[in-house]
């Protein structure tokens, strides 16, 4: 099976039951892709599937044939998450950093929509993301600051 991955386009050996969580870490080294829950609860395993964010944990790997697959490995030359990522230490968004990749996925798919979102934009793009440490202000916070500095389209 082919797929595009971070802007490859990649080959492997379906097997039905093997998740893209796994298939992304195990198959591709791709441990940025964190394995929290396995059970899509959490989000920590969050990726952008066809550019829209999905837990990685819930997706068969066959599911994915033909599909864009972007990990935050695909996005570090982005100006949009290059900010977010300033943004997220600058606000002191990050401590424990298991769920800042899928933070900062969740939250480059709203900003890349929504130039100008509102605190509840943001809580409601970030909601499928589990925090254990920050208690999500500081996350908040960074996202909005990020999209004071990307400014309108």
């Amino acid at each position: 099976m082919i797929f595009e991955l971070n802007g490859k386009n990649v080959s492997f050996e379906a097997i039905p039951s093997l998740t893209l969580l796994d298939l992304l870490r195990n198959e591709f080294g791709l441990t940025s892709v964190k394995k929290g829950c396995d059970q899509g609860e959490c989000g920590a395993c969050t990726v952008l599937l066809d550019g829209m964010p999905v837990n990685s944990c819930l997706i068969l790997s066959p599911q994915v044939e033909g599909k864009r697959v972007t990990t935050i490995d695909g996005l570090s030359e982005n100006p949009l998450m290059i900010e977010l990522r300033d943004a997220f230490m600058e606000n002191g968004a990050v401590q424990c950093g298991f769920c800042t990749p899928g933070m900062l996925l969740s939250s480059y798919s709203l900003l890349r929509d929504n130039r100008n979102p509102t605190e509840e934009e943001v809580k409601m793009a970030i909601e499928g993301n589990i925090c254990r440490c920050t208690g999500y202000v500081k996350i908040i916070e960074a996202v909005l600051d990020a999209a004071v500095r990307i400014g309108p389209d």
